[in-house]
């Protein structure tokens, strides 16, 4: 295939990302969204496929490998439930990384196959290129195990702090900057080595002091440092389709983050330094454990919902690990049966990644125009007559308006203490993942259903 063919399929199949993250970008043309990121990933891999040249042994080797990762992906892809949809991206975001070190060691090892020189003389600006792919992609790729394992629950889920741990990251990334010089000026395999394992570890550092409450945040993050990655080699490997959809990738989930920090009322690098959720549970916040809390029956719920004119659901990650979602809209359905009138209310860092709730609620065929976003529907709790949370913890915490001590003060949270009544489904009065208890449990207008959700929402559906 010709240079100038590929040229043009790769900026075709840019133009299909472009329009992919367009159609993402809202529920209603998700589907077609990725549609358009599948043809173009298509296209892009058939171009990168055909300009392999020749059928030789080379050639051969791209078959293999694309039949070994693609029958791995959609094996994956079928067997994953969407409950476990954040640990599959944390998972493909550590292959992506991984994917920009191997490239960049190959074009290290033999820059003379890249068209980069020769070793120990490689072109300068291939070089730096090079060198930040490498990093960022090593840094992706640990990071991203250490989201992988507190997300699927091998690793705790707590912050991991120790004294000096800022001062310790500082270094590291000062140390990786004077690595990248010294290699550019030496070319040195050693610096290069040493590079890629400073990388490996600044990357495990930096995740491991941050709490369940930022797994939203972390995700939409080492998304964006999989772009960046991905870019940095495209230019090393002068490939448009690399550039184009690593920049797409590093700018939208930088944006992302943004968004999600914003929706925390936090500064995003005070997530990624400080470890955001390490918050120890006082004896105060102990204490509040033992206040009398009123508890109910799916029989008390169906009751008050019955009689409800309005209702709205307040879904949250219990209701992903319960896998409630479909029983969910069994219960809804049941409702508008007999004229209520029922809505959704979520909240950006609701679950473990950024729309985590949407696509559980999507998968059980929830109409979209009964999803809110929280600015939409916060003002709508105060003339609401029920309002039922499954699963949802922090992002209910009246404590985020009250208290300034708290390390969630300052959070848009869903105003749900406001509805007449509410009915809170959680399996205890623990924590969620910022580690602090949560006032709504004791208010006199809220009804505690400690039950598996699942469980709990079919039972409702049975006495409705």
């Amino acid at each position: 295939m010709s240079a100038n063919l590929s040229a043009i399929l790769y900026l075709v199949s840019g133009v299909l990302f472009i329009l992919a993250l367009r159609g993402l970008s809202s529920p209603e043309t998700s589907r077609q969204g990725n549609l358009f990121g599948i043809i173009g990933m298509l296209i892009a891999v058939t171009v990168t496929f055909l300009s392999v040249g020749n059928f030789s042994s080379g050639f051969i080797y791209v078959l293999i490998f694309l039949a070994i990762g693609g029958s791995i992906g959609a094996f994956i892809a079928y067997r994953i439930p969407m409950t476990a949809m954040p640990e599959l991206v944390a998972g493909f975001h550590s292959l992506v990384g991984l994917a920009a070190v191997f490239v960049a060691i190959s074009a290290f090892i033999n820059p003379a196959a890249f068209n980069l020189g020769t070793p120990g003389n490689i072109k300068l600006a291939s070089l730096i290129e090079m060198a930040i792919g490498a990093a960022v992609g090593a840094i992706t790729f640990s990071g991203s195990v250490i989201a992988f394992l507190k997300l699927q629950g091998i690793m705790s889920g707590a912050p991991i702090t120790f004294k000096g741990q800022h001062l310790l990251n500082a270094l590291l990334l000062i140390l990786i900057v004077i690595l990248t010089i010294y290699l550019c000026s030496t070319q040195s395999s050693n610096l290069f080595w040493i590079l890629i394992a400073v990388s490996f570890l600044i990357g495990f550092l930096i995740i491991i002091p941050i709490g369940g409450a930022d797994m939203p945040v972390v995700i939409s993050m080492l998304n964006s440092y999989s772009g960046w990655a991905a870019a940095g080699i495209g230019f090393t490997l002068e490939n448009t389709a690399l550039i184009i959809t690593g920049a797409l990738v590093g700018s939208s989930g930088a944006i992302l983050s943004y968004i999600m920090c914003k929706g925390m009322n936090r500064s995003f690098f005070n997530v990624i330094l400080g470890g955001f959720g390490a918050t120890e549970q006082t004896s105060e916040s102990q204490n509040k454990e033992q206040r009398p809390v009123k508890s109910g029956n799916a029989d008390d719920a169906a009751f008050l919902m019955k009689n409800a004119s309005s209702v709205i659901i307040v879904p949250g990650y219990g209701m992903a690990v319960a896998q409630a979602q479909h029983a969910l809209r069994e219960m809804v359905d049941t409702l508008k049966k007999n004229d209520i009138k029922v809505s959704y209310a979520i909240h950006p860092v609701a679950g473990r990644m950024p729309g985590h709730m949407n696509v559980l609620l999507a998968e059980a065929n929830v109409p979209y125009d009964e999803v809110f976003e929280l600015e939409e529907i916060n003002n709508d709790f105060a003339n609401a007559d029920v309002a039922f949370v499954i699963g949802a913890n922090d992002v209910t915490n009246p404590v985020a308006k009250t208290d300034p001590q708290s390390p969630i003060y300052g959070m848009p949270v869903l105003d749900v203490e406001k509805c007449k009544s509410v009915l809170f489904v959680k399996r205890s009065l623990s924590p969620g993942y910022a580690g602090i208890d949560n006032d709504l449990f004791y208010k006199e207008n809220t009804l505690m259903l400690f039950a598996d959700a699942k469980k709990m929402t079919e039972d409702i559906t049975k006495n409705l």
